[in-house]
């Protein structure tokens, strides 16, 4: 039968679970750690006649413990020394605890005075001693200097010896004066204080669930005149929504949106704008500029020109893109708001066209290209490699440092942000992914939350390309083509995706990460032949123009050294347009290089290439 079961259910109806779990357990445990959230507000219930409140931590404590018959609880913390909650009670705690002094800082061992003072009391009455805190008593919680480790084991034994106290009143059952520890984390005290210690018992404090933040917001929303959230309709979908958008927030962190909408002269219906202001820490959103959407029908035009012989591809983007502009990503799901603005999938051949397609709409969105930040996956290949994105576990080395993802995002919100060839990430990567695409937030070594929701999220990936064989005849498996040039694109598109869906599934066991991806899956075509010329003119003008801004010569090359330049760098198209820049490169740059490095330049002097030849691997260009 279990313990709390009788008062959990008839005391202290309302309150937070953690102060129902102490109150419950008074009568059997001397000493509690409370670990969580403890900087937060927490709802208090009303009585009937007065609305529900909003108390700090040690405030709700108080609360709870007098309703128990407590006359007083001690605080303690290095910073404000000993402090007496209510102050009224200051001459009752003196009679208990001998000659203290409000804010006194005493040593550990006077401390072991007071702790004993309210554990072992010589009458009977009901105290509490809280240790804020906590975790900075001992340097390190598995080497203590000799004063904490005396300290600790006198707490320890304090809470085997501690005494029971009777008072007349609503609880006359013996109850514990309880000592409750406030500690960052469980592991900053001694292990051995709380391992296999029945009369101590460790409490975690949850950050707020939706109706919390719910009920909050209704309190809340009296700050702009509304005193009955029940009876006007629209005041009340309102307060949902900002609970909604306030999902990983604390209810104190409520209170300062609040506040910050306030200052803003905020409606309560805008609420979540200022929502958003609060988690990124920036005024400006791009994504609500009037401009945007025209940017955006520009590109329609703009884009193609730039990731040329991909129409599916780009139109897809395109599409992806202009429901982020309208803030309908993910508008099927109850709770949108903060995922990513956008998530895409690319997938295809090499050289085609995703990075620049990524790097296409990062200017289309933000102007700049700066905007757009990029990870190369197969550095993060390793399974301790994350701590560079997220940054490295307190009391490892660059802890400080933070990750390099999350304190570009946290210095940048609104960002394109590519994740190249996402398969040569380490599955316990791509773990972090999830909860980047479904709660669009992430927190990182240093236990800040950096929020990802105004971000285009874009993967690219070569999955499909290769597939294994199916007869492998007991052997290791042969990886086999799976799409070669020349096949329609609807058979390219869905042999690409059976492929990545496959991987996903079978291969990494990810299944789920795959259905956050969903539809958002963009497959690239081969570069076709048009394609190719257009590409091949557009990086041999490249070059023509480098040369005169270089050197101020005017460069021509003849029709028939031309066409065969265009042939030799259009030969293998399954390389894409990164292959025909590589050929050029070779076949042109290196012996125009050549040439022009064994001439006197004169500035505006025209030079005309009349012919091209190979001698073995070596390329000659005739210059006129």
């Amino acid at each position: 039968m279990s313990i709390e079961s009788p008062t959990l259910g008839g005391r202290l109806p309302g309150w937070p679970p953690f102060i129902r779990e102490l109150d419950a357990t008074l009568a059997v445990h001397s000493q509690y750690v409370l670990s969580g959230n403890l900087y937060d507000s927490f709802l208090a219930p009303g009585d009937g006649t007065a609305p529900a409140r909003l108390l700090p931590l040690r405030d709700l404590m108080w609360e709870s413990l007098r309703s128990s018959g407590f006359s007083f609880m001690v605080v303690y913390d290095a910073v404000d020394g000993v402090q007496i909650h209510p102050a009224s009670a200051a001459d009752e705690a003196q009679r208990l605890l001998g000659k203290v002094k409000p804010d006194d800082k005493p040593s550990l061992e006077a401390l072991t005075r007071l702790l004993a003072a309210v554990a072992r009391p010589a009458e009977d009455v009901r105290a509490a001693f809280l240790i804020d805190s906590a975790s900075r008593i001992a340097r390190t919680p598995t080497d203590l200097e000799p004063a904490e480790r005396d300290f600790f084991r006198f707490c320890a034994r304090l809470s085997r010896t501690a005494r029971p106290v009777r008072v007349a009143g609503q609880r006359p059952k013996p109850l514990y004066n309880p000592v409750v520890w406030l500690v960052d984390r469980p592991g900053d005290l001694p292990p051995w204080l709380t391992a296999e210690n029945e009369n101590v018992r460790e409490i975690t404090i949850l950050r707020p669930h939706l109706g919390d933040r719910q009920e909050t917001a209704r309190l809340l929303a009296r700050a702009f005149g509304v005193s009955d959230v029940g009876t006007d309709e629209v005041a009340a979908r309102a307060c949902d929504a900002f609970a909604e958008q306030a999902d990983g927030l604390t209810l104190q962190s409520m209170i300062e949106v609040t506040r910050l909408a306030k200052e803003r002269n905020v409606s309560l219906a805008d609420l979540p704008d200022a929502v958003r202001t609060y988690k990124l820490g920036v005024l400006d959103n791009p994504w609500s500029r009037g401009h945007l959407r025209r940017r955006v029908l520009e590109g329609e035009k703009k884009v193609p020109e730039r990731v040329i012989g991909q129409p599916q591809a780009v139109t897809k983007t395109l599409d992806i893109l202009k429901r982020a502009v309208l803030g309908l990503s993910g508008a099927q799901a109850t709770r949108s708001g903060s995922r990513p603005r956008g998530v895409l999938f690319f997938a295809g051949p090499t050289g085609v066209g995703k990075t620049e397609l990524a790097k296409a709409i990062t200017e289309l969105v933000f102007g700049d290209e700066s905007a757009y930040l990029r990870f190369d996956m197969s550095e993060f290949s390793g399974e301790g490699s994350g701590d560079r994105l997220i940054g490295a576990p307190p009391g490892y080395v660059g802890h400080e440092a933070g990750g390099e993802l999350t304190n570009a995002v946290r210095e940048d919100p609104f960002r394109v942000i590519l994740f190249d060839e996402i398969e040569k990430a380490h599955p316990r990567i791509l773990d972090k992914f999830l909860q980047i695409l479904e709660d669009g937030r992430l927190t990182d070594g240093r236990g800040n939350t950096v929020h990802f929701s105004e971000a285009i999220l874009v993967f690219t990936s070569n999955l499909g390309m290769f597939v294994p064989a199916h007869d492998t005849g007991g052997g290791p498996a042969p990886r086999v083509r799976n799409v070669m040039p020349g096949m329609p694109y609807e058979d390219v598109e869905q042999r690409m995706k059976g492929a990545v869906a496959d991987h996903f599934t079978e291969v990494l066991n990810r299944p789920e990460l795959l259905n956050r991806f969903g539809d958002n899956i963009v497959v690239f075509d081969f570069i076709g032949a048009e394609a190719a010329d257009r590409i091949f003119d557009l990086q041999f003008a490249n070059i023509c123009r480098r040369v005169t801004e270089e050197h101020r010569l005017v460069l021509s090359v003849k029709g028939e050294p031309l066409g065969t330049l265009r042939e030799w760098c259009t030969a293998e198209l399954d390389k894409g347009g990164r292959g025909i820049g590589m050929a050029l490169e070779s076949f042109f740059v290196n012996p125009l290089a050549r040439a022009l490095f064994d001439r006197d330049l004169t500035p505006d002097e025209k030079i005309t290439v009349t012919g091209i030849r190979r001698e073995g691997s070596i390329v000659h260009l005739d210059l006129a």
